[in-house]
């Protein structure tokens, strides 16, 4: 009997033991969990990695210093300088007939895409050369300075074949691409005329409204020039002290500076020339400056006038500029 019950004793005992083998396993898995969800407070992932850059807390350098540039601007000190018109040029100088009422009524188109959205810098170009992008810009300056003593900064930004300065018989240097290259500042590539000489110029108030910055020479630097971001800062400078700034550029088609310059402005105005300007021409410009925004086109030098040439004759037209 005794040995019966020993080995009944030993049974049980070899199966209590088995039944507590798997309770020694269970608690293992916790363990390896536990230790791999501890790896992220390893110290390296726990340290804030901002904690030791104050310098964030500093203010930038080069806005105080654009804020002190901007505030000395100062149009009373802009260099004045003889003018030389060359009237045949400068229709909008005219007080009556057809060519100043178009560049009146394009006048009256812009106030209206104005009061739309706001407009302040346009830039004139076109597809190709010759197509009269240089004419329109300075009448069209002419113009805009008629309207209420409208103060407006003309930009000759065709720095490779810059001609505004021809129209207005005046100096070419320093002009835009001097400022650009930093090579002057703002105030010194600015430029008006003589007083006296205004006042002689047919008694046409416009002229002491009309700030004008030539194209300077670029030449084979023009694309990396109209690509600085000097000329966004130009504009940005002179904003507050103009009510229009017009910027004549270099054609689309064959460089690329109307793009980079027209990054800056607020719209883009489109030049054809009447018989000369091909359909694909003038739509492959558009596409070149799908990035801005196109105010529209202006067909120059079309040969069939409107037929309103018996209207100035009326005894009672006013043709004074408004």
């Amino acid at each position: 009997m005794s040995r019966i019950y020993e080995a009944l004793q030993k049974a049980e005992s070899e199966r209590k033991f088995e039944r507590r083998e798997p309770e020694f396993e269970i608690p293992d898995e916790p363990a390896a969990m536990t230790t791999t969800l501890a790896e992220p407070e390893d110290p390296v992932f726990s340290t804030p990695r901002f904690t030791d850059i104050p310098v964030v807390t500093e203010p930038h350098p080069e806005p105080p210093a654009r804020r002190m540039v901007g505030d000395s601007l100062d149009l009373s000190r802009i260099p004045e300088r003889p003018w030389a018109l060359s009237l045949p040029q400068l229709p909008a100088l005219q007080e009556r007939g057809p060519a100043v009422e178009q560049f009146r009524s394009l006048r009256s188109r812009i106030f209206e895409l104005r009061d739309m959205s706001p407009l302040k810098t346009i830039l004139v170009s076109s597809g190709m050369p010759q197509e009269g992008k240089s004419f329109i810009s300075t009448n069209l300056a002419l113009s805009l300075a008629r309207h209420k003593n409208s103060k407006v900064l003309l930009i000759d930004g065709d720095m490779r074949r810059y001609t505004l300065h021809q129209i207005l018989g005046c100096e070419s240097h320093p002009g835009l691409a001097d400022y650009l290259a930093g090579k002057a500042d703002l105030m010194e590539v600015m430029q008006r005329p003589e007083v006296s000489q205004a006042a002689a110029a047919g008694n046409n108030p416009i002229l002491p409204n009309l700030t004008f910055i030539a194209g300077g020479n670029g030449g084979d630097k023009a694309a990396d020039l109209s690509g600085s971001p000097r000329f966004g800062e130009l504009l940005r400078l002179a904003a507050p002290h103009f009510d229009w700034i017009i910027v004549d550029s270099s054609p689309v088609l064959p460089v690329s500076d109307a793009v980079n310059l027209a990054r800056w402005c607020d719209g883009v105005l489109l030049v054809a020339r009447g018989g000369v300007t091909k359909f694909p021409v003038a739509q492959r410009a558009q596409s070149e400056l799908k990035a801005s925004k196109i105010l529209g086109f202006v067909l120059n030098a079309v040969q069939e006038t409107p037929e309103i040439g018996g209207y100035y004759g009326y005894d009672g037209y006013d043709a004074t500029a408004q």
